[in-house]
């Protein structure tokens, strides 16, 4: 039995999972999630991109624009980078400790929490597996000082306290904490708004691509809006902590920029294809639409109703000829009743006797439209 349990053993003793497990946290859940999702979609894409046929270009650089955008704007909701700063230190792993250890230590502000790293310079240090990654949540009020008491409680170390401190109090010069949770809290809420509006964007590009473009600069305008806004909610006075005599200087991060990159290309596309709608109307097209070169296509829908209403165009011009044709009849002829008062003539009745009258109606029987096809008949005169 001692040669079944401690085989492939150094010490012959159990297995220690205490040491082999104590890893940090190296890679953010929801961030993964919103990349395979993203990617997901990006490859099926490319796998189908060329069996199209019509429209390449526009299709290709419109879905690659709006992926990017939707990644952009899931990345900044739920990255840590929106304020960042990083540094080398020599301090103490503990408080009241005479030991000096050199490390570096990193601060990761996002939208609702901020991420903490620790990790000893394996250089200088024998026991290089020291490696922390702490994260603290400020969603409510009360969140940060909470989670800065239960870091206390499990005896984190020292340089990750000093700096989650900044941001824990709330009194007098330490008012970081508030400060960037309300930059947070308003910079989530026009992210979602910007989420919106990119679903809205998708919806009509499949739909009526020239109201896509215009949602499409809603949606990069938003963008820019959260950049502006995330920016003039910062703290006044530059956050500059001090850690066993490092100082840390917070610069703003790749979240931002990424945001900012991405709600620029988004607008000026916009403004790109609505300009291109304008200059040559119903030109711009992608096979995202619905019924996409099929007898319901847009384009289809729009010649077809060209050609109607030119067709009801004539059509009227002819009714409006027949009509005043009509009308020159009938008034000719009312005009030539009221002329003579003893009614018109008929030529199926004629009189054998020659008369002014009878010579006056055959040299105007040719314009006449009221011909019978039997000749003047003579008169019977009863005696």
């Amino acid at each position: 039995m001692r040669g079944w349990f401690d085989a492939f053993r150094n010490d012959g003793g159990p297995t220690l999972y205490s040491y082999s497990n104590r890893t940090p946290v190296t890679g953010d859940v929801n961030l993964i999630t919103v990349f395979v999702i993203f990617f997901t979609l990006l490859a099926a894409f490319l796998i189908i991109f060329p069996g199209i046929r019509k429209e390449k270009l526009a299709t290709f650089l419109t879905v690659i624009l709006s992926l990017v955008v939707g990644t952009a704007i899931l990345v900044a909701q739920y990255g840590s980078t929106w304020h960042t700063t990083s540094s080398n230190i020599v301090s103490s792993y503990s408080a009241f400790s005479k030991q000096k250890m050199a490390a570096e230590i990193g601060g990761y502000i996002g939208l609702m929490h901020i991420n903490i790293t620790y990790r000893l310079s394996p250089e200088n240090n024998d026991s290089s597996d020291v490696e922390y990654n702490e994260r603290f949540w400020w969603r409510t009020p009360t969140e940060m000082s909470e989670s800065f008491k239960e870091a206390l409680y499990r005896g984190a170390p020292f340089p990750i306290i000093s700096l989650a401190e900044y941001f824990s109090l709330h009194q007098e010069g330490f008012s970081w904490g508030s400060k960037y949770r309300e930059a947070g809290y308003y910079s989530s809420i026009m992210l979602w708004a910007c989420f919106a509006s990119w679903l809205l964007m998708m919806l009509l590009l499949m739909v009526v691509p020239r109201y896509g473009a215009y949602n499409m600069m809603l949606t990069g305008f938003l963008m820019l809006m959260t950049n502006l806004t995330y920016w003039s909610l910062l703290p006044c006075e530059p956050l500059v902590a001090h850690v066993d005599g490092s100082i840390l200087i917070f610069n703003l991060g790749w979240n931002y920029w990424l945001l900012l990159v991405a709600g620029i290309g988004c607008l000026f596309a916009g403004i790109v294809i609505t300009a291109i709608d304008l200059i040559f109307p119903h030109q711009f097209s992608t096979i995202l639409e619905v019924d996409h070169d099929t007898p319901y296509d847009r384009h289809v829908i729009i010649e077809e109703s060209f050609d109607r209403r030119n067709t009801k165009r004539k059509l009227a011009k002819i009714e409006d000829a027949f009509g005043d044709r009509i009308m020159r009849q009938l008034s000719s002829k009312l005009g030539n009743g009221r002329e003579d008062e003893q009614g018109v003539i008929n030529q199926a009745y004629t009189s054998h006797e020659p008369s002014e009258l009878h010579q006056d109606f055959k040299d105007g029987s040719n314009r006449c439209n009221w011909s019978y096809p039997f000749p003047p008949m003579s008169r019977r005169i009863a005696t």
